[in-house]
């Protein structure tokens, strides 16, 4: 019986254990032999590689994270540790290997692909949804919800003593989170790394509205901006309204998965394995225009993420 496995790597996301599941379910069915790998790529030079049946699999659709957890591996750059994965694989019998997790995971697989011949698929899996090549990655709608309850949750308190709440989000270099948030949550001012901002037009328009009745000012920021304090500074001596700040964290990446996201792990991990039995390797499974379909590492890889420009064009106002 041929031995496959599956790691999660990088940061964690909802969904991922879903999709962990549907893969040892899904690889039984299909007569293969399914084994957990822990801790990643870290896991894998170690030798924390386990068997998997559904006993192990029970009772995780509905749990955040990974149970298999992650890591992130300098050492996996050494070829020499790279040698000692291969070993361990080969001592399983494991000649097929399913990853979650993002780009730098991806083309850390390639090059073991590349070094060993050992055939991989990997499946867009990050908070940040700025993976190149797919819509979609798994734990974007999880850490959408979660941002929303607490956009929500937040108004409350903002309109009850006429404040100004400044709220970060995740997101390095990408403004998705925080650009979708606010415009399904109707904040009044959002900041990413994709749009020019204004403040002395912000101050402006806000000005006028407070003087006609304005109490209160919801704004989301991504990280990546680097903007949050000063905002919330500007927030308070320009418009002269009482702010507060509030950063999410790693709140965002924690959570049980929404319907949405248990769905998309498990077609994830359905069309990995069956890439796999279909001989394919150095593809990674992406979300485009409402279908599944299979892109080349080295495409996803090449690319930038760009965020809908519909969503985009929606956000200016909110920026100027």
């Amino acid at each position: 019986m041929s031995g496959i496995a599956v790691m999660t790597s990088g940061g964690d996301s909802a969904g991922m254990n879903p999709g962990i599941k549907q893969f040892v379910e899904h690889s039984l069915e299909r007569g293969l032999k399914p084994y957990l790998i822990y801790d990643g790529l870290e896991g894998m030079i170690d030798n924390r590689i386990k068997p998997a049946s559904h006993r192990d699999v029970s009772g995780i659709i509905y749990k955040g994270g990974t149970i298999i957890r992650s890591s992130r591996s300098k050492r996996f750059f050494d070829k020499s540790f790279r040698q000692k994965a291969f070993d361990n694989l080969k001592s399983h019998g494991i000649d097929k290997l399913v990853v979650f997790g993002g780009d730098g995971s991806f083309r850390a697989l390639d090059v073991f692909f590349n070094d060993f011949g050992v055939p991989f698929i990997g499946i867009p899996a990050t908070i940040d949804n700025d993976i190149y090549g797919t819509d979609y990655c798994l734990g974007a709608d999880t850490a959408l919800n979660i941002i929303r309850q607490a956009i929500d949750d937040v108004r409350d308190t903002a309109s009850s003593f006429k404040r100004a709440f400044v709220i970060e989000t995740m997101g390095r270099d990408c403004g998705y989170l925080a650009l979708v948030s606010a415009l399904t949550s109707g904040a009044e001012i959002c900041l990413i790394p994709e749009l020019p901002y204004d403040l002395d037009s912000l101050g402006r328009r806000f000005k006028k509205e407070v003087q006609s009745g304005r109490t209160y000012i919801i704004a989301i920021v991504a990280e990546g901006v680097k903007f949050a304090n000063e905002l919330t500074e500007w927030l308070e001596t320009e418009i002269g309204m009482e702010s507060r700040l509030t950063t999410l964290g790693h709140i965002q990446r924690g959570g049980s998965p929404t319907v949405h996201d248990r769905l998309m792990g498990l077609e994830f991990a359905t069309l990995a394995i069956n890439g796999l039995l279909e001989g394919r390797s150095g593809e990674v499974v992406c979300f485009k225009a409402s279908k599944m379909v299979y892109k080349p590492i080295a495409e996803v890889s090449s690319g930038k993420y760009q965020i809908n420009s519909l969503h985009l064009e929606a956000g200016k106002k909110l920026a100027q």
